[in-house]
């Protein structure tokens, strides 16, 4: 069989760090196994267009690999042109970039490694809260530039103990974020989500569901934003969303941009109604370098902080990838001996889906029709 993988370009950084698997350098460290069985390996980080490599060579793939760290996005267009095509396998979780409504049609198989990065994320995500509330960016960056005003930068610091934290999302991200927060003593931990933690775990964790959205984000001083992209989430934090939250609230995201609409949120932290936003992941991805969320400041103002933005990478820590790869590795593994794969790793197989998170599509069908989780032709967001 053919299996193509589309990997992010690691140059030097792959050849001097061999636990770069995730790179087109390294593929996953599955091509000697691959070939020994007799199945072709292309891989490529070329995936814009329809001139790219991707394009040329997913005609006759059986399998694509990708990730979502330079995800190559598999539309109804490209999933029409890939004939042979059984199987997608995303190195890492979330499979937004393909589109799962073509691939149940076709009944392709979606897959993901579910678990290899959430802890990698849930750090992530509590390392960006207190970058944003502890005002850490700008007062790094005044020690690199030879400066010292201890005023400027603790103008805009406070303490993370007392406040009230908030999630979007309490699956295997979101609870595990809300376990890290409860050491600091926050004032109290919530949650939204369509089911409820266990009781005994609520209790543990101290933690609080409620039912509606925009009272939550209302009652929060950082919201945290830990679900999948779906036609129900893409654009949920607008304008109109980002109003009720309160004046002077953190946003963090690292589950999918688009969950955010990226000018909305650039302008509510340019008027000083946020006081920041940071998160690793982007409406499309690379992005763009004219992207909002790359000049985006605290009242428009560098100097004040309000931007932790990082690019895609929570999820690809070195320990991390270890981990999807080993998991992709027995993905295709089990595809290729026709054995069942892990019920948590299937997204949708045999023309249905399999996953909760992205089964909701099925309570949003008037929202179906063209979805997309990103926007090729607005690579701005």
């Amino acid at each position: 069989m053919k299996v193509l993988g589309v990997f992010y370009k690691g140059g030097e950084h792959a050849k001097e760090q061999p636990k770069l698997l995730g790179t087109i350098e390294n593929q996953l460290g599955i091509r000697e196994w691959l070939e020994s069985q007799g199945h072709e390996y292309v891989v490529t980080d070329d995936k814009e267009g329809s001139s790219s490599t991707f394009d040329k060579e997913l005609v006759d793939a059986d399998v694509i690999i990708t990730t979502p760290f330079h995800p190559g996005y598999i539309t109804r267009e490209r999933i029409a042109k890939a004939k042979n095509l059984k199987a997608c396998i995303t190195a890492g979780i979330g499979s937004d970039h393909v589109d799962l409504n073509a691939a149940n049609e076709r009944k392709i198989g979606v897959y993901e490694v579910t678990g290899s990065n959430v802890v990698s994320v849930a750090e992530h995500v509590v390392m960006t809260i207190l970058a944003l509330v502890r005002n850490f960016v700008p007062s790094h960056e005044m020690i690199v530039n030879g400066d010292w005003e201890v005023a400027a930068v603790a103008r805009n610091s406070y303490d993370l103990e007392g406040k009230v934290v908030a999630t979007v999302g309490v699956g295997r991200i979101g609870e595990r974020v809300l376990r890290r927060l409860k050491p600091f003593d926050c004032k109290e931990l919530l949650y939204y989500d369509y089911a409820s933690l266990p009781a005994d775990v609520e209790k543990e964790l101290g933690a609080r569901r409620v039912e509606s959205l925009e009272e939550m984000v209302a009652q929060a001083d950082v919201v945290t934003i830990n679900c999948p992209l779906h036609e129900g989430t893409k654009g949920l934090f607008n304008k109109n969303l980002l109003s009720k939250m309160k004046k002077g609230a953190w946003l963090v995201n690292t589950a999918r941009g688009a969950i955010c609409n990226a000018q909305d949120v650039a302008d509510a932290v340019k008027s000083g109604h946020l006081a920041g936003y940071g998160g690793d992941v982007w409406p499309y991805q690379p992005a763009p370098k004219d992207a909002p969320w790359r000049s985006m400041f605290y009242k428009d103002s560098q100097a004040q902080g309000g931007n932790a933005m990082t690019p895609h990478m929570s999820g690809t820590s070195l320990d991390a990838q270890q981990r999807y790869a080993a998991g992709t590795k027995k993905i295709l593994d089990n595809f290729f001996k026709k054995q069942a794969q892990t019920p948590a790793d299937v997204i949708v197989e045999n023309g249905d889906y399999a996953s909760k998170a992205y089964g909701q599509r099925d309570q949003l069908k008037d929202k179906v029709a063209g979805f997309r989780g990103y926007d090729e032709k607005n690579k701005r967001g």
